[in-house]
């Protein structure tokens, strides 16, 4: 019971993630801006994420399992409220924001409550499971927001979420119970801060490359950037001093188990193609495929069909062989998947390219499931919810600076400093651009499979 309501709103609260992909063509024309502008919408709710769910460590031990999904499943129905209301691209934008608060909680949650309840023998079937949810979840998102367009508005996306959320928050009440006992713990304000220089300073520099060739860009893209990279340092130097005497924001004894650090390495590549991927695709399936958003919806649809069927069988097989057999072969054939994306042109086959996205959407399961279950099994209980936090932070980053680095890649590629849709030729480029770089990332993932083995469980989480 506990786990699969907490599966659901998993689910409906990470749908969110990249719902507006397939909205940019048309948030574009409608809201008269760039492609790096409208990528905001989907990049800074990532980097909300990444921001915020460092502290989920805290919020874990501090607050009742119960406490924690209502005040978090309220304010993302606050968000959800705003962007309804929304004018224009700011109040939109503030929406997401708000509904990122909301979200960051729940990977968190969701994940260390299954290791918690979960017993080793059974971890990796039911691991696949929670894992496909912010797979599965993303990859949804596209396809249901391409089903909706098809005949509604963009307002219509936020919409129809309410009565799922208001459902969701009245069965919590009624019937979720606790499953941990709240700890005295005090959040370190200034380490909070630091994650929100750091991280947020380096997701805004890479965002800004596509601006700064189109001259859009308010900064140098280096300035956010350097200056993220030292407030990441400073976090981390702020979180070694915190662990001698008092409780760190982020527990960073974790980074001390080569098999979690190593599968957390891997999850970086696969989050970045994984989230960018998805973002470019659709610019690429309207402007050059010519498909519409009903089109469009129906041809994502699958893609989190997939996602499942590979999780559930890839769970059992992991109980049994470990992570290598399964991703070694799956990095390769989604690395190889991803570099056929540069050759789609106007004459390119719609079947060809779906297949192409399901062997992309396939693959991409066969590292999700193995690289969780073996970083975080390698742990003991203690610092599960603190590698939680930090495996999707990483996630999460990862998955906002990809979307930043392909989109900056669209926009370099199209050479377009105009506001507004790209024409065909424009969009192949940009397509060509986008995908190249992200087969380049897709070889470090191919590469950190091969030293990731199945994790030896301590003798407290055995």
């Amino acid at each position: 019971m506990i786990i699969g309501l907490l599966m659901v709103s998993t689910f409906v609260v990470l749908l969110n993630e990249m719902m507006l992909g397939v909205a940019l063509p048309t948030l574009i024309s409608d809201l008269d801006i760039t492609p790096t502008t409208g990528q905001w919408l989907t990049t800074g709710y990532l980097l909300t994420l990444a921001v915020l769910i460092p502290a989920t460590g805290f919020v874990m031990r501090r607050f009742t399992t119960r406490a924690i999904f209502l005040g978090a499943m309220t304010i993302f129905l606050i968000g959800t409220v705003v962007a309804v209301i929304a004018p224009g691209f700011g109040v939109l934008f503030a929406g997401r924001i708000i509904q990122a608060i909301g979200t960051a909680v729940f990977p968190t949650l969701l994940i260390t409550t299954t290791m918690r309840l979960v017993p080793v023998a059974r971890r990796g079937r039911m691991m696949a499971l929670v894992t496909a949810v912010p797979a599965i979840a993303p990859a949804v998102g596209p396809a249901v927001s391409g089903l909706i367009l098809s005949q509604l508005s963009w307002r219509w996306l936020f919409i129809l979420m309410l009565p799922i959320i208001v459902a969701t928050l009245a069965l919590a009440a009624a019937k979720l119970r606790n499953v941990t006992t709240p700890e005295r713990a005090t959040l370190d304000v200034f380490s909070l801060l630091l994650s929100v220089v750091g991280f947020g300073g380096l997701v805004f520099g890479l965002a800004s490359i596509g601006e700064s060739v189109s001259g859009h860009a308010p900064v140098a893209p280096y300035i956010p950037i350097l200056i993220g990279l030292i407030g990441v340092a400073a976090f981390v130097y702020r979180q070694v001093r915190l662990q001698r005497d008092r409780d760190p924001f982020l527990d960073m004894r974790i980074f001390k188990t080569c098999s979690y650090v190593l599968p957390a390495i891997v999850m970086t590549f696969v989050a970045m193609n994984g989230f960018g991927v998805v973002l470019v695709l659709p610019l690429i399936l309207t402007a050059v495929l010519g498909l519409d958003t009903l089109q469009m919806g129906l041809f994502l649809f699958p893609g989190g069909a997939m996602i499942a069927i590979v999780s559930a069988l890839g769970g059992r097989i992991y109980d049994k062989v470990g992570p290598k057999p399964l991703a070694i072969p799956g990095s390769i054939i989604w690395a190889a998947a991803i570099w056929f994306l540069t050759t789609i042109d106007e004459n390119t086959s719609v079947w060809l390219a779906l297949g192409t996205y399901l062997v992309i959407t396939g693959t991409q399961a066969l590292m999700w499931a193995p690289m969780t279950t073996s970083a975080l099994g390698s742990l003991p209980t203690e610092l599960y919810a603190h590698g939680t936090a930090a495996f999707s932070t990483v996630q999460q980053l990862a998955g906002a600076a990809g979307g930043a680095i392909l989109i900056s890649a669209f926009t370099i590629g199209a050479n377009a400093s105009e506001t507004g849709a790209l024409d065909v030729t424009q969009s192949i480029d940009a397509g060509q651009a986008a995908f190249t770089v992200a087969a380049i990332l897709a070889l470090g993932a191919v590469i950190g499979t091969l030293f990731v083995n199945k994790a030896r469980p301590t003798a407290d989480n055995a």
